[in-house]
């Protein structure tokens, strides 16, 4: 098989369908996404946890979020399927003064940028919000109602239906196995399924696009790291509009999904060629313990073992994206290295890529995350907290 594609999107995850989507909408002819996968979401997109926030520490990460937000509400209207976006909150949870030094820094930035409902807690305030956690060595804290909860499988299907419906096309189990580039322009991938003919490549490869770039002699510091979540049974003990709950001296989540509560915890995980996606024994046991310590209500619940999981986020070095053209490829672009925020600000980065493509100002200054700023020892400079 050889065919010819004006844009080949390597990676049909969410921002790669994205992507494809805007394209299309614009009237771009002759898409083509490609992706080793069997079929849709089958990569890190299937297993996000779907957290949707605007509580970030720096502007970018505020803008990208209020991009998407915007899109996200008129979601179901674009493309005829509901995000499953509901407005329930973020809270954040602080035990130490530095916390609560972050978190007012950050507020700062958020209101900078517009997000002007987001308000720091007092202690009883969060008893008031999420009456369920265990609070005493609490301190305070931030509250957003209109951050919380999307659907990535759904944001993703509403994406390629409408892609698909504008023209875009698909090939899934097709791996690109090599590239021709020659003067900094790559001219033909080669794939398990045959050679595609191009004229503008983009890298949507999630925690693969290091290898995808390497194949035109490009380099982009982006790298995989597994990630753990865990289900509880189904149970009836927390509410379904239970805001996403974060302690913020360990990083442990926790949430409501599918009438079960949903656990998330960041211990360190070496980045590298990733392991097995299954969710470590002792990773649950500890995230089980957890829970029963800070949500007594669930001390009695036990833990879905087989619904346990690992995904992989796509990490950069700086833990923001990296956006447009590569400097050594002409014709390559990146949407790479979201670092965990790939699905919440999927429609943002769809638009941005869409406008690069198309030689137009994206609506959001996203200079800041070009590919070159790490060469150039200029990265994006944040608190960890958040």
């Amino acid at each position: 098989m050889t065919t010819h594609a004006q844009v080949a999107i390597v990676g049909g995850g969410v921002i790669g369908a994205s992507i494809a989507y805007h394209l299309a909408r614009e009237g771009v002819d002759e898409i083509l996404i490609i992706d080793r996968a069997p079929g849709p979401g089958a990569g890190s997109t299937g297993r996000a946890t779907g957290g949707f926030r605007a509580q970030f520490a720096t502007p970018i990460n505020v803008q990208l979020s209020l991009e998407s937000r915007e899109e996200l509400l008129r979601f179901e209207d674009d493309t005829g399927v509901d995000p499953g976006y509901q407005q329930v909150g973020y809270l954040w949870l602080a035990s130490r003064k530095p916390q609560i030094d972050a978190l007012r820094a950050a507020h700062k930035v958020q209101r900078a940028q517009g997000l002007d409902e987001v308000r720091e807690i007092t202690v009883d305030e969060i008893a008031s919000i999420n009456p369920l956690v265990e609070r005493k060595d609490l301190i305070g804290g931030s509250f957003c109602p209109t951050d919380g909860y999307i659907r990535p499988m759904e944001i993703l299907r509403g994406y390629l239906e409408s892609a698909e419906r504008l023209g875009a096309r698909f090939l899934y189990d097709c791996e690109c196995i090599s590239m021709d580039s020659s003067d900094g322009v790559v001219s033909r991938l080669r794939t398990t399924r045959g050679e595609i003919s191009v004229e503008r490549v983009v890298n949507a490869a999630g925690p693969w696009a290091a290898r995808i770039a390497s194949m035109a002699g490009v380099r982009i510091p982006v790298a995989p790291l597994r990630r753990q979540a865990a289900f509880t049974v189904p149970t009836d003990a927390i509410p379904v509009d239970m805001p996403m709950t974060i302690f913020m001296t360990s990083g442990f989540h926790i949430r409501a999904r599918d009438g079960r509560a949903l656990l998330s915890w960041p211990n360190v995980e070496a980045e590298g060629e990733p392991r097995e996606l299954v969710a470590d024994d002792a990773w649950i046991d500890e995230a089980a313990e957890m829970m029963r310590r800070r949500v007594p209500a669930l001390r009695d619940v036990e833990i879905d073992r087989p619904l346990c999981y690992a995904g992989l986020y796509e990490m950069s070095p700086d833990h923001h994206a990296i956006l447009g053209i590569s400097p050594t490829c002409a014709n390559m672009y990146f949407a790479n290295g979201s670092s965990g925020h790939g699905v919440m600000h999927s429609p943002a980065i769809g638009s941005i890529i869409t406008d690069m493509i198309l030689e137009r100002k994206p609506q959001i200054d996203v200079s800041m995350l070009r590919p070159s700023r790490f060469d150039e020892g200029q990265p994006v400079t944040a608190t960890e907290l958040l």
